[in-house]
């Protein structure tokens, strides 16, 4: 007569299957995260470095936003005439037509919103300004 063996019971885990499902999250986050990386790159000047911006050829321009929201630019026929965000971007992208190198910097005043900044730098970004400085005031200063 036949005899049966008994099959004592594994006691190893299987972890091919969690291995596939880790290999399919690696995969998804591998595709998504170039995709998530978005918005303005701004370089905050350094307070230890100097208390101006030191530029070889030409000064930077300057956007200011006031305490009401206007904006102004320090270059242009009138620099103390407010202007909206959308030409301060034309006048700007004007100028780095002429000298690409210039840097651009922003000056808010402390009682502006932070919408209010966002939407300048947004707008500088369109128009094709590399990179976007934020003026500070340091601490002796105040």
């Amino acid at each position: 007569m036949y005899q049966r063996k008994k099959r004592r019971p594994v006691a190893e885990i299987n972890v091919v299957p969690y291995i596939d499902v880790m290999l399919v999250l690696l995969i998804i986050f591998m595709a998504t995260a170039p995709l998530i990386t978005h918005g303005v790159k701004v370089d905050l000047p350094q307070m230890q470095e100097s208390d101006l911006v030191e530029t070889k050829d030409a000064p930077p321009i300057i956007a200011s936003i006031d305490a009401e929201g206007r904006y102004f630019v320090s270059v242009g026929t009138d620099p103390e005439a407010p202007m909206d965000a959308v030409e301060v971007a034309a006048v700007i992208k004007l100028k780095l037509q002429q000298n690409p190198d210039t840097p651009v910097m922003i000056k808010g005043s402390g009682h502006v919103s932070y919408q209010e900044v966002l939407l300048l730098m947004d707008f500088l970004k369109n128009a094709g300004v590399p990179s976007v400085g934020l003026m500070t005031k340091s601490f002796e200063e105040s």
